[in-house]
């Protein structure tokens, strides 16, 4: 299976990229992981709301330009719904074995798109908190690694 994680912005700090780098070393037993990284807008201060959404149209524009016609997407919103890491693991054995390939997604500060959203197969959400995106990436790459152990009935996850 192939899994990417579209995520607009740039891991600048070294300790983001050293965690992200040791998730794509441990997942690559179960699947391939391709980082898909997209470069973020310049947000104005004191944007308008109409230049906000602008912003994420064409953030999403660029989102949905970079996955493959036929993958499912997997929207990371705090609007999505909440779900376990077995239901994790089980959303991922279901693409496994339907499409192949999925792909999670992860906007910049402003969020995601409309349009993203509603081409997403699936919205989730890992709490009402908000994270920042670099350590969201982060987060999502541990969930992702926990619901191939899940799978594979290895105790990592307890």
């Amino acid at each position: 299976m192939t899994v990417s994680i579209v995520c607009v912005g740039k891991l600048k700090e070294k300790f983001f990229r050293d965690a992200i780098a040791e998730y794509e070393k441990r997942l690559s037993r179960f699947c391939k992981l391709k980082i898909i990284e997209l470069a973020d807008e310049k947000i104005p201060d004191n944007a308008s709301e109409t230049e906000e959404k602008q912003i994420l149209e064409r953030e999403g524009k660029r989102i949905l330009s970079a996955i493959a016609d036929g993958t499912p997407i997997i929207a990371m919103c705090v609007e999505g719904t909440l779900i376990s890491s077995e239901e994790l693991s089980a959303k991922i054995d279901s693409l496994a074995m339907t499409a192949g390939r999925a792909a999670f997604v992860i906007g910049g500060s402003l969020g995601l798109s409309d349009e993203v959203k509603s081409r997403a197969a699936a919205k989730i959400s890992f709490g009402r908190i908000t994270l920042p995106h670099q350590l969201m990436r982060i987060v999502l790459a541990e969930q992702i690694y926990r619901a191939f152990k899940i799978s594979n009935n290895e105790a990592y996850h307890k």
